[in-house]
């Protein structure tokens, strides 16, 4: 999107605020159909908890797409938004039985993490169809908080646990209908990822009745001018053609799935902010708006980088400037950024912002969230109104003294 056009958005729904682009959106979403067109079949399973707004959702539904979801309650929305519960996949991470059994009472496909659990289940209910998460022992990204396929990972049943996995099948009956892995974020090294898919098609070998394989996600994404990114039509190219010839050692078709979070709504996103006010020590520029961590956690809580442009002197002078928030903490955005003259007044737009931004956002310092909208077919939708004072105070009781 041009400044001009966020600009604008920033002046008619205020700030701050988050908007999201379906055409960018939906252009990502070709983009990996298009590497797997090799595929015989082949589902994309949006991932829930990057984005969860039900407009998001119902788009997805409208491009094709399943979801992948983490909680009951990202089920219901799914459901919500007119899914249906077969393209629907629930993937939890140290849930309650109770929590998976309504999930599989509203029939989507339980995908189960844990022998104990995994046992349990069986034993109850052997005649629901259930995936296996695997953890491959592989590492993704380098960064043990967004890597979750290395060895001391909660996620996942190790490779090393397969034959206990094959005793509790044996033992309950139970159907084991797909083979799941996510081994985490951020992936460049295309070579470790077709590592650990082989890890995947030899446990799926095990098994009579797999309909699906899952590999999960954690494409990169160009977070700054000259960044790497992940290389989907390479991998579509090698991946394809490894499972082709699964699927022909296997004896039938079985889908392939990818379970996209950040690669789909990454760099659809913009937070839009307005500057408060312009702050000197004697070291440091600060510019501070009138947002924080309780709206954009990620720099903060991963370090992660949102390229800042000013959308309203793109063009002037470049100085540096450390951006930061308005919360009663270390709160910032961006150290030393080279960014055009900054002033009070000014909307600065953070980049990047569509993946686990307003998911992780929170009323800290008991500040509102803030409004989102959704640019579609070239209009500007408000998909959630800002919060206000009702809100915070809404589920509180509150009593005499």
């Amino acid at each position: 999107m041009n400044p001009t056009d966020l600009l604008a958005i920033a002046n008619k729904y205020d700030s701050p605020v988050y908007v999201y682009d379906t055409e960018k959106i939906a252009s990502q979403y070709q983009r990996i159909t298009d590497a797997f067109t090799q595929v015989s079949s082949l589902q994309i399973n949006y991932a829930v908890k990057a984005l969860s707004n039900i407009n998001i959702l119902k788009f997805f539904k409208k491009l094709g797409a399943g979801l992948d979801t983490v909680s009951i309650q990202e089920v219901l929305l799914g459901l919500e938004a007119g899914f249906d519960p077969s393209k629907i996949i629930y993937t939890p991470n140290g849930v309650s039985l109770e929590e998976i059994e309504k999930a599989a009472d509203l029939g989507v496909q339980i995908n189960i993490d844990n022998l104990s659990i995994l046992e349990l289940f069986g034993q109850k209910h052997p005649n629901v169809p259930v995936c296996i998460r695997i953890n491959p022992h592989i590492m993704a990204g380098g960064n043990s908080n967004i890597s979750v396929g290395h060895i001391d990972s909660k996620f996942g049943i190790s490779i090393h646990q397969v034959p206990h996995i094959k005793r509790v099948v044996e033992n309950t009956g139970m159907i084991i209908n797909g083979i799941h892995m996510h081994t985490g974020s951020d992936i460049l090294d295309i070579e470790t990822f077709i590592r650990a898919t082989e890890i995947l098609f030899e446990v799926a070998k095990q098994f009579k009745n797999i309909d699906f394989i899952d590999f999960g996600s954690g494409f990169k994404v160009p977070y700054k001018e000259g960044d790497v990114s992940t290389n989907i039509e390479e991998l579509g190219s090698q991946l394809s053609e490894r499972f082709q010839t699964f699927c022909k050692t296997y004896g039938k078709d079985v889908t392939l799935m990818f379970e996209p979070g950040k690669f789909l709504v990454s760099e659809a996103g913009y937070f839009l902010t307005k500057v408060n006010v312009i702050k000197q020590t004697t070291s440091t520029v600060f510019a501070g708006v009138d947002s924080g961590f309780n709206h954009l956690i990620r720099p903060m809580m991963y370090n992660s980088y949102h390229h800042i442009t000013n959308l309203s002197n793109p063009t002037g002078r470049e100085r540096y400037y450390s951006v930061v928030g308005y919360i009663c903490e270390t709160d910032t955005f961006g150290s030393n950024r080279r960014i055009p003259e900054i002033s009070e007044g000014d909307i600065l737009c953070f980049h990047n912002a569509g993946a686990y931004c307003f998911s992780m956002a929170s009323n800290y310092n008991s500040r509102y969230k803030p409004a989102e909208v959704m640019i579609y077919e070239g209009e500007d939708y408000l998909i959630r109104k800002r919060e206000n004072f009702e809100d915070i105070i809404r589920n509180q009781e509150i009593i005499e003294l």
